[in-house]
């Protein structure tokens, strides 16, 4: 089955091409990204696996004119990996936000689309951009089955006393204001590939799984189910990440409105675009960066890695707590595949949870599935690369079938 994935952002589009023979026979045919979109000039980067990276510029008014040039290109004789749109058995979407309606993923129907309408208030810059996608494909392709695969999704089995703000319960009610959590894709593909590797039964396990990069989320799973994540009502909450300011005290919100003369849409900004590594750094928003800076003895820069790294260890400490036990901890992400300082400075901090870390099998290790405890450890430290697009892929090709 031949299953095109796509992930629409607001003004960009990431895709995959997938030959998916079954979940774990496939074969990834050209990926690519599409940026600016609706701006003056576009950029479409495509890349056919074994072959170099072709990329032009110009135009692409809106989401229907780039798919088309991604539908064009895959199709190019050339450069192309298709003989013909008909090859195009199933076409999977991300969709960030499904809040209370989705609880797996979803063929595409007008319910379903009017369940992701609903959720836009939840998530104003990703849920109409998927949207987007969709019905440009419905107009593009419109024989072609779709799969929506929801970000939130494996974070619906979290019980009520973990999802719930402390607040009136009414705007729960009226607004549906409690604890979403995201990068649920993620957290369930590399806890089930870490148990598959490692040898743990992801049905009867504690799991933390820490998605790490410039949007980072830690979450613990129990016997297979979420349930509780760091990230919230918006991925804002939680662990420091490139430019959101993680956990905060909301008095410090009212403070700085009042103090700054911010508005809603201005302290908005702050939290979510100027805060994170890049604020308390002032250098930027990779940890890349940062972390070179920190070599060199800036001290803020010092700062931003250890209140990330301490985030992390208390998650993880809490989560052990909530589930009674820990199995494995699961590192996966930007940072957390390819940063083994991080992994290193996190795992020493477990030992009293029986973590036996093995710095030697850690040193160097970017961008692969490897166990990082010795042998006889009580729990099980991994790095595992995360792969979203299979996620998508496989469920679209499950539902579609």
């Amino acid at each position: 089955m031949i299953v095109l994935v796509l992930n629409c952002g607001s003004s960009s589009l990431k895709y995959q091409v997938l030959d998916m023979r079954s979940d774990s026979d496939y074969s990834l045919l050209a990926k690519g990204l599409v940026e600016r979109i609706g701006l003056e000039v576009g950029i479409v980067s495509h890349k056919v696996t074994g072959k170099d990276k072709y990329e032009i510029q110009k135009p692409i008014a809106d989401h229907t004119e780039g798919i088309k040039s991604v539908l064009d290109l895959v199709c190019d004789s050339e450069r192309g990996v298709l003989k013909s749109l008909s090859e195009i058995n199933a076409v999977g979407h991300r969709v960030a936000h499904g809040g209370e309606y989705f609880v797996s993923s979803r063929l595409v129907d007008d319910e379903v689309i009017k369940g992701i309408e609903k959720c836009c208030e939840l998530a104003p810059l990703h849920n109409p951009a998927n949207l987007l996608g969709i019905k440009a494909i419905s107009s593009l392709l419109p024989s072609v089955p779709q799969v929506a695969v929801f970000d939130t999704s494996f974070h619906q089995t979290m019980p009520a006393y973990s999802f719930s703000y402390a607040i009136p319960y009414e705007y729960y009610e009226k607004y549906g204001v409690r604890r979403y959590g995201f990068h649920g894709t993620s957290h369930k593909f590399v806890a089930q590939k870490a148990c598959e590797l490692f040898g743990v039964d992801f049905n009867n396990s504690k799991i933390v799984t820490c998605h790490l990069g410039n949007g980072g989320s830690v979450t613990a799973i129990k016997n297979g189910k979420s349930i509780d994540t760091s990230m919230g009502f918006t991925p804002v909450e939680g662990v420091v990440m490139g430019t959101r300011c993680g956990n905060l005290d909301v008095g410090v919100v009212t403070f700085l409105q009042e103090k700054e003369g911010l508005d809603a849409h201005g302290i908005n900004t702050v939290l979510n675009k100027k805060s994170g590594f890049l604020g308390v750094s002032g250098i930027s928003s990779d940890t890349r960066d940062v972390e070179k800076a920190a070599a060199e003895g800036n001290k803020r820069a010092e700062l931003a890695l250890d209140m990330f790294r301490y985030g992390v260890i208390k998650y993880i400490g809490a989560y052990s707590a909530a589930m009674g036990g820990l199995d494995m901890v699961v590192f996966t992400g930007g940072i957390g595949e390819n940063d083994p300082d991080t992994r290193e400075i996190v795992s020493k901090q477990l030992e009293y949870l029986g973590v036996d870390f093995d710095s030697e099998a850690n040193k160097g290790v970017r961008g692969k599935d490897i166990l990082l405890t010795k042998e006889g450890s009580r729990v099980k430290v991994a790095a595992v690369t995360t792969n979203e697009e299979l996620v998508i892929a496989r469920d679209t090709m499950a539902l579609a079938k």
